[in-house]
Formats: C-alpha cells, sequence, structure tokens
C-alpha cells in the first residue's frame, strides 16, 4: 500500500509540473513533467530515510534546522544593512542559510541525547493503572504497607458498597466479624493519610446484585485493576477480561526459597502426622515438617531441608533434625 501512495505522488507531481509549464508557456512542458516527477522523487527519498530514524533523531533534525535558519537569517538580514554588501544581498541569504541550517542540523543530531525537553516530549510519563480495592484484601491489612512501601500508587477506588459492606462487618453482634470490619475501616483510614496514593471513594449505582460482579463491572468501566484475597474474584474478573491481583499469591512468590541440603533454624510447635514427626512454622507461614523431631517440640533446633512440596494452600518443607 505505502507502494501504491509512493508511485501516486511521484505521478501527480509529474502531472502538476506539467501543468505549470503549460501555465507559463514553456515550450516543453514535458520538462515540467520531468522536474515534477524529480521533486517527488526526492521527497520519496527523504521520507524513506527519515522512517529509518527513531523519534528522537527527527525531532532533533528539526529543531536544529529550524534553530539554524532562524539565525541564518538574522545574520544576513544585518549583513545586507552594510552598505558595501547590499549588492550580495542575493546571495548572503541562500549562503548563510544553506551553511548555518547545515551546522545546526549536525549539531542537533550529535547533542540529542541532550535534549531533557525530548524526554518529555517522546516519553511523557505514564500514568499508573486505577485500583480497586475488595473487601477481604481491606481487611487483610497488608495492602497498606505495599502502598506505604511504594509497591502500588495512583489512584486507589473505594466504591461506597464497600464501605457499605465493611460498615455491616464493624456492626455485627459476632466478636470476630465486629474486630474484622473495625479493622478494615481503620485500614481505609491509615489509607487515606498515605502520600503515595489517592483514595477515591465512588458512589456508583451499578445494576448487578452481587459485590463481586459490581466490583468487576466497576474495574471495566475505570480501566482497573482488582486488588484481593478472593479465589472466586480472581476468576470470575478473567473470565471478564479484567486484571485481578491476588495478594496471597504475591505473597507466596515471595516467600524465601530453600534448597534442599540447606539449613535451617526453626522452633517446633506440634507433633506430625506420621510417627517421629514435628512441624514448626517460618515466620511467613510456611509449614516445616521435620523428621525425628517428636522429642525437641518446644525448642528451637537446625534442620537440614530434604524436600519441598508445592501444593494449593502453598509451600511445604520437608527436613530432618541435623545430627550434632
Amino acid at each position: 500500500m505505502i507502494k501504491v501512495l509512493r508511485v501516486f505522488f511521484i505521478i501527480s507531481m509529474a502531472f502538476i509540473g506539467f501543468l505549470i509549464a503549460l501555465k507559463l508557456g514553456v515550450t516543453q512542458p514535458l520538462l515540467g513533467g520531468v522536474a515534477g516527477a524529480v521533486c517527488g522523487s526526492t521527497m520519496v527519498l527523504l521520507e524513506r530515510a527519515l522512517a529509518r530514524r527513531s523519534a528522537r533523531e527527527i525531532a532533533a533534525l528539526f529543531i536544529g534546522l529550524a534553530i539554524g535558519l532562524f539565525i541564518a537569517n538574522v545574520a544576513a538580514w544585518v549583513l545586507i544593512k552594510i552598505p558595501f554588501l547590499k549588492k550580495f544581498e542575493y546571495f548572503i541569504f541562500p549562503f548563510l542559510n544553506i551553511m548555518i541550517g547545515y551546522l545546526g542540523i549536525l549539531t542537533a543530531l550529535r547533542k540529542k541525547d541532550e535534549f531533557a525537553f525530548l524526554n518529555i516530549l517522546l516519553n511523557p510519563p505514564k500514568e499508573r493503572k486505577a485500583i480497586v480495592l475488595d473487601t477481604s484484601v481491606i481487611i487483610d491489612g497488608r495492602i497498606a504497607d505495599v502502598i506505604e512501601l511504594g509497591f502500588l500508587g495512583g489512584v486507589s477506588i473505594i466504591p461506597r458498597f464497600i464501605l457499605r459492606e465493611l460498615q455491616y462487618i464493624a456492626d455485627s453482634q459476632d466478636p470476630l466479624k465486629r474486630a474484622r470490619g473495625r479493622r478494615g475501616l481503620d485500614i481505609l483510614k491509615k489509607l487515606q493519610s498515605l502520600n503515595n496514593i489517592e483514595v477515591r471513594i465512588e458512589d456508583l449505582d451499578l445494576p448487578e446484585k452481587e459485590v463481586d460482579l459490581k466490583l468487576v463491572r466497576l474495574a471495566e468501566m475505570k480501566d482497573a485493576k482488582i486488588i484481593t484475597n478472593d479465589y472466586n474474584l480472581n476468576k470470575i474478573a478473567s473470565i471478564r477480561g479484567v486484571t485481578a491481583l491476588n495478594l496471597n499469591e504475591l505473597a507466596a512468590a515471595l516467600k524465601p526459597v530453600f534448597l534442599p541440603g540447606e539449613e535451617i533454624k526453626i522452633r517446633l510447635v506440634k507433633r506430625g502426622k506420621e510417627i517421629g514427626q514435628a512441624v514448626g512454622y517460618l515466620d511467613d507461614g510456611t509449614m516445616v515438617v521435620v523428621d525425628n523431631g517428636s522429642t525437641k517440640i518446644g525448642r528451637e533446633v537446625t534442620c537440614t531441608v530434604t524436600s519441598l512440596l508445592q501444593t494449593a494452600a502453598g509451600r511445604m518443607i520437608f527436613s530432618k533434625v541435623k545430627e550434632e
């Protein structure tokens, strides 16, 4: 398609050149057509040359050319005011425009990486996608630490129906639910106090009845990501083509990796399922099963990792007590 357009452009330029020659009464109007074709071909070659250059180089080229031509014409205008140079006016203008214009282009191309404003023009800062927070992730509380550390930022959207759900949980008769709801409200208050995120309360009346469907619909409308701990919400969002990030999956991915043969220190807290086994937990909640550790429950022991097992519930480490 591009080649067809180029050929059409050259033919059009040749035809225009032919018409201009006829209008001027040139005895050989075909020469005007040839001149038009030459001009069109020159423009096509220039276009192809520019196509191989980066946007930064093209911008620098035109900036250098503009500055060079401006300086050249100002200098030429000053020079022709000198009486003995007045008669060279028709030579001074093209000479200075070509010379200083060429110098401006070369200088700009060599210094293109030093033009800080080009970084802003060609690579404008991209606005982070907004995030929509689910009830589960607010109550969990870890999202506040993730945002405070700078791993997430921008705009955090809290729908009004999520606030109502948190308020309902906080007013529950069940002490455990009431504590979780109040914790969620405290986390929201903490989020509002952080400097690297804007908390925006959205009061939209969405037709969906289920809260999960409302969240997905809101994320679609706002082109936002959902942050959640709810596995089912993850599935619904993926079906609808909405990005949903699970904080539990992030925590699992960040757990330290232990290889067979490495040593770890752990406090054994209870017996395991098999005879002689004991169980302990790392700081991140990873379960460590220790062979021959049942006699050391309640003590901190050094263990040697034997194998690892990744399950849907998380990672399990199997080990044995290090022989002293």
